[in-house]
């Protein structure tokens, strides 16, 4: 299948057996904690349709003008491949084996500038990729370092238009029906900004660790009670007992 704007022809190929795909080691050890946290929270809440695919520094494909490009999002949310997942072991070329991702991500470092590239020579740049080859609806780009996080949408003229967030500090996914925003707290043993999930609603999609957090909290609250309600039964009977009053078997 093939798309072609002006001096932009982009096919959808699948990534041919002995490509070498880049192996860039991950910036950081911050940037695997946000993704695992991002899917977690979505699979706990049962958003995760069973073939959907939710990618980590995984190389998503296209070939532009003939020529192959690759690039890996540091979080992508793809809501459906239509192929074995043995077949996108590797890699992923959307349309031809699923779906366009709905949203990718980048954590940033200080040094990083990759992100914000409008470069349309080969290769690409992510923005130009992102936004002309792949036309991804959403696009965040997340600094981790002080909590600043930019989400850009298509516009009607499929350019990405940065967004303004809500009252509380959070930007309206449509396609996914949930806010995304920033959470300053403690996870998984780091301190410090995360990205976290909201629903329409405004509650909070919880991690699995929170989730058995709250269980223990709740089964600790269930014992106390009973143990208060056996104390109250034990004064009342030795009260009654002092009263001179018996209670029938």
């Amino acid at each position: 299948m093939a798309v072609t704007t002006t001096s932009l022809k982009v096919t959808w190929e699948k990534l041919p057996e002995d490509y070498i795909l880049p192996d860039d080691p991950v910036d950081n050890i911050t940037q695997p904690l946000l993704a695992m946290a991002l899917t977690d929270a979505l699979s706990v809440a049962g958003k995760l349709p069973e073939n959907s695919l939710t990618p980590t520094n995984y190389g998503i494909c296209a070939t532009v003008n003939d020529k192959i490009v690759v690039k890996a999002p540091d979080w992508a949310f793809i809501p459906e491949i239509r192929v074995e997942r043995l077949e996108v072991e590797r890699s992923y070329t959307p349309r031809l084996e699923g779906d366009i991702p709905l949203i990718v991500m980048e954590f940033i470092s200080e040094t990083e500038g990759g992100e914000y590239s409008i470069k349309p020579t080969y290769p690409p740049g992510k923005w130009f990729f992102y936004e002309q080859v792949l036309q991804v609806p959403n696009y965040a780009i997340f600094a981790p370092q002080n909590g600043v996080l930019e989400l850009y949408q298509l516009d009607d003229s499929s350019r990405y238009k940065v967004q303004k967030p809500d009252e509380n500090g959070r930007y309206w996914i449509a396609e996914m029906q949930l806010f995304l925003g920033v959470w300053q707290g403690t996870h998984d043993r780091r301190t410090g900004y995360w990205l976290r999930w909201w629903d329409e609603a405004g509650s909070l999609l919880l991690w699995g660790s929170e989730l058995v957090q709250q269980e223990r909290q709740r089964t600790e609250v269930e014992r106390q009670r009973a143990e208060q309600a056996e104390l109250h039964l034990q004064q009342l009977m030795e009260r009654l007992k002092a009263e001179g009053i018996e209670l029938e078997e």
